[in-house]
């Protein structure tokens, strides 16, 4: 199954055709249940954190007809997972209501102060719940999912959140449960006995003085006790915050499956069907969820993500097919930034309705020449190939991989390496043609008659300072560290122009390397486009090793000064300058575009590297012909267009080449 998850994709709070052709996708590729919203929001008072859709809304129904009707013609059942959100949100959007919850503390993650519940309002909650429950079931939904994790009811049930007195107050477990309870017994006097109702709840906060094991275990029996649950889906941990939820969802370089047996001691302590996710990231570990009676549907979203197809796959024999999921979380990342979900490697998720998952065969073959092997000339390379093209790759290092490989030189950040071991696997069935420790100069291309030339050469490490012209004398680019080039020692600024991993990477080898580390940027805050949940490895690590992390402030100018480096450091704030010395300045913008084969090749094109951008954005053919004496076309993608990152280059590589 896929888990309830919020892809970001609703459109005025609606899953209309781009949310259905999501998950559509996956089940038709043979996923036996996918499980909807993340969640689905009933009350007006739970305003939309993450694009959610509007469980409160009569006009839901007829979208939530489509959506199940599509998946119900693949023969995949779907649920939705409803819920109110409670202190999991904000006062300034929608409608401008407080936020609401069992206690008054706020939600560090979304930093909303609740107002703490009345009496009224949790009548009206419960009420609200049954309506949306019985939308769901008007739409065609199989069952539901109530969601008791982070939101609302469980912001009642655990002793951390609760502050109340009376019948729902914090003085016992039943009390602390009774919310919960109320809403289950609403719903299911609402939809029936014959209508799947369950429970995605903690089981164990991992957090002092909030639910154990143990209670986790008399909670479940509580509500088996009922007889109007269905299912137990089991969370282990909190997500009150970034760095708790990456506890919850681990990422790249944590353990896989960390809560599985967990989950398996609820399902053999209550004998109710049991689901779960975290981590699950390959058919092996699903096998094993199941075959050991951990589990009886295990849930694996981020890898469906990675790729919709898993399950045919496994039914066809192809398992070394299946595209990884590299536990980037990217997709997450995207989503709490107020973004939608994405796949760091597959950029036809998400875009199911312009973008395909399956390459289909082209009606003429042509001869395709790549220049650059990294993620977006593999791309190129795996798609154009398996449109049935002829395709030569040329590479100028002794190995694929470009700045990904880089990046897996980070022990936490090997996984990454999947995104072009897949490829390379791809491409090899596919008898693509590569040429390594090649220097490609325009000749080379030539020399093979390409219909189409593709330039995929990425870029170099940008040293220059902001608004200067050419590089700040004395530094060097966190390449150098990255790659071991250059050993760090001494007092070392990172200075981080562009607020991506690079940074972020090399401080923490500096730091570990025994480095007295800096890491300045002239943003409000650290590393922006890495996002919170991948941050938060990051600064765990370094504040473990000491490492100053400064904002607004911006490297001016850089002297030697004996045998340090003295650094003019100003602010976008102010007039404010000083100068501080460092031993090794680590200069983090960016990237130049590696262009000369690109513009060597520019006269011979026929469409002089010239892109339409409307049939690009459309993925329709690229007609254009500036120059009809020219038998081939000319295309840039990724960092050798201009700096951006691993998925921007795939997807360009993708809509380009999809439709060649």
């Amino acid at each position: 199954m896929t888990t309830s998850h919020e892809p970001a994709y609703a459109q005025d709070g609606m899953p209309k055709e781009r949310y259905t052709a999501y998950h559509a996708e996956r089940a038709k590729a043979g996923v036996a249940l996918t499980m909807t919203a993340g969640s689905a929001v009933v009350s007006r008072d739970s305003p939309p954190s993450f694009n959610n859709v509007l469980a409160y809304k009569d006009e839901v129904v007829p979208w939530i007809r489509n959506l199940t009707d599509a998946c119900h013609d693949h023969g995949c059942a779907v649920m939705i997972q409803l819920t109110h959100l409670g202190r999991r949100t904000g006062w300034n959007k929608g409608d401008w209501l407080p936020s609401i919850s069992s206690g008054p503390h706020r939600e560090p993650a979304h930093k909303s102060f609740a107002k703490v519940v009345e009496d009224w309002d949790i009548a009206r909650v419960i009420s609200d719940f049954a309506d949306a429950a019985e939308r769901m079931q008007a739409g065609g939904m199989d069952g539901i999912e109530i969601e008791a994790y982070g939101h609302l009811i469980d912001q009642f049930w655990s002793p951390l959140t609760n502050a109340l007195d009376g019948p729902y107050g914090a003085g016992s477990l039943q009390t602390r449960m009774q919310f919960g309870l109320d809403v289950i017994d609403a719903i299911r006097d609402r939809l029936g006995s014959d209508f799947i109702v369950g429970i995605r709840y903690t089981a164990d906060e991992a957090e002092k003085g909030g639910i154990t094991p143990e209670i986790g275990l008399e909670m479940a029996q509580i509500l088996k006790a009922t007889g109007k649950i269905d299912f137990f889906n089991i969370i282990r941990g909190r997500v009150h915050s970034d760095p708790a939820l990456t506890g919850v969802i681990p990422l790249q370089g944590m353990a896989s499956a960390p809560h599985l047996d967990f989950a398996g001691s609820v399902r053999a302590a209550t004998g109710l069907p049991t689901f779960h996710a975290a981590r699950i990231p390959d058919v092996a570990t699903a096998r094993h969820a199941i075959s050991s009676g951990l589990l009886d549907m295990v849930g694996m979203t981020r890898a469906h993500m990675a790729d919709p197809h898993i399950v045919r796959k496994v039914m066809d024999g192809r398992e070394d097919d299946i595209r990884p999921c590299v536990g980037a979380t990217y997709c997450l990342d995207r989503i709490y930034q107020g973004g939608e979900a994405l796949c760091i490697h597959n950029a036809a998720t998400g875009r199911e309705l312009q973008m395909p998952h399956v390459i289909s065969p082209a009606e003429t073959r042509k001869s395709i020449v790549i220049v650059g092997a990294g993620p977006g000339g593999l791309e190129a390379a795996r798609v154009s190939a398996e449109r049935g093209h002829k395709v030569t790759v040329f590479e100028a290092a002794d190995q694929p991989g470009g700045q990904v490989r880089l990046t897996a030189q980070t022990p936490r950040k090997r996984e990454m390496m999947g995104i072009i071991d897949w490829r390379m696997a791809q491409c090899a069935a596919r008898d693509v043609i590569f040429h390594f420790n090649r220097y490609a100069e325009a000749a080379d291309v030539t020399a093979l008659n390409p219909d189409v030339a593709i330039i995929a050469t990425g870029g170099l490490p940008n040293l220059e300072l902001f608004e200067q012209r050419g590089d700040a004398d004395y530094v060097i680019s966190t390449w150098d560290i990255l790659s071991g080039d250059v050993k760090p020692a001494g007092r070392v600024l990172i200075y981080d122009e562009s607020g991506d991993n690079p940074a972020m990477q090399a401080a923490e080898l500096a730091a570990e390397a025994g480095a007295e580390v800096e890491v300045m940027t002239p943003d409000r805050s650290i590393a922006p486009d890495v996002m919170g949940m991948n941050l938060t490895p990051y600064l765990r690590n370094l504040q473990t090793h000491g490492v100053r992390l400064t904002i607004a402030e911006r490297l001016l100018s850089v002297a030697r000064d004996g045998n340090q480096l003295a650094a003019t450091i100003g602010t976008d704030y102010s007039d404010f300058t000083k100068t501080q010395h460092y031993d090794q300045i680590v200069v983090n913008y960016g990237t130049r575009p590696l262009d000369d084969l690109y513009f060597a090749l520019w006269d011979g094109s026929s469409n002089q590297g010239q892109l339409d951008h409307d049939a690009f954005i459309a993925g329709a053919p690229q007609t254009l012909t500036n120059n009809p004496q020219s038998t081939y076309q000319l295309f840039r993608i990724g960092d050798a267009v201009s700096s951006r990152n691993t998925h921007a280059a795939i997807y360009d590589a993708l809509r380009l080449c999809h439709i060649l």
